[in-house]
């Protein structure tokens, strides 16, 4: 007697967690995310060498270039607020 075959086999495994999103959805998800943490963005311009320095402490560190210069805002604002030297 042949032997049927009731169950079909795939070559592929299904990916699980549904469709993948575009990059657009990616960013949209992300910026949706800032704004739930209330973080807002900031946007400068920086000599070629202050740019270099920051990548460097940031790799030092093990810290993303926002979490770097949330720190050393934090640091200058507390330098300021001991020295009582206003802005």
């Amino acid at each position: 007697m042949p032997q049927t075959s009731t169950a079909t086999s795939s070559s592929k495994r299904p990916y699980r967690k549904g469709n993948r999103l575009t990059g657009i959805e990616r960013q949209q998800a992300f910026i949706a995310r800032r704004k739930a943490a209330n973080d807002k963005s900031i946007r400068v311009y920086v000599s070629n060498e202050l740019k270099l320095q920051l990548q460097k402490m940031c790799k030092v560190e093990g810290v993303s270039q926002g979490e770097m210069i949330s720190r050393l805002i934090e640091r200058a604002s507390a330098d300021h607020s001991t020295n009582d030297v206003k802005l």
